[in-house]
C-alpha cells in the first residue's frame, strides 16, 4: 500500500507565507512526477505545479509562478510547496499527487487527502 500525507496547511493573512509538504510512504520502487493541485470552494480541482523526478518544474499560469515554488527531495520521497504574497483567491484545499511504482512494478496515481489553506484577514 501507497500513500501520500500532506501537512501545513492552516489560516495565513493576505501577503504572507506558507509551505505545504507531502510525504509518500509505502511499497516504493520509485516515484515519477510529483504534483501539487487546489480546490477552491466551488470550483473544480486545479492543477498547479508539479516536478519530475530529476527537478523539472512547471506551473500551473502566472497566477502562482513566481509566488509558488515547487521542490522535492528524493531521498525522502517527500515533496513541498512554498507559497509566498499569498492572496484571498489562493484558499482551497491543496492536494498532493503522484506518480509512483510499486515494488510489484505496479503503475499508480496517488493523491493525498488535502489539506486547507485559508488566506484572510
Amino acid at each position: 500500500q501507497v500513500q501520500l500525507v500532506e501537512s501545513g496547511g492552516g489560516l495565513v493573512q493576505p501577503g504572507g507565507s506558507l509551505t505545504l509538504s507531502c510525504a509518500a510512504s509505502g511499497s516504493i520502487l520509485s516515484i515519477n512526477t510529483m504534483g501539487w493541485y487546489r480546490q477552491a470552494p466551488g470550483k473544480e480541482r486545479e492543477w498547479v505545479a508539479r516536478i519530475t523526478n530529476d527537478g523539472s518544474t512547471n506551473y500551473a499560469d502566472s497566477s502562482v509562478k513566481g509566488r509558488f515554488s515547487i521542490a522535492r527531495d528524493n531521498a525522502k520521497n517527500t515533496v513541498s510547496l512554498q507559497m509566498n504574497s499569498l492572496k484571498p483567491e489562493d484558499t482551497a484545499v491543496y492536494y498532493c499527487n503522484a506518480s509512483i511504482v510499486t515494488i510489484l512494478r505496479k503503475h499508480l496515481e496517488v493523491w493525498g487527502q488535502g489539506t486547507l489553506v485559508t488566506v484572510s484577514s
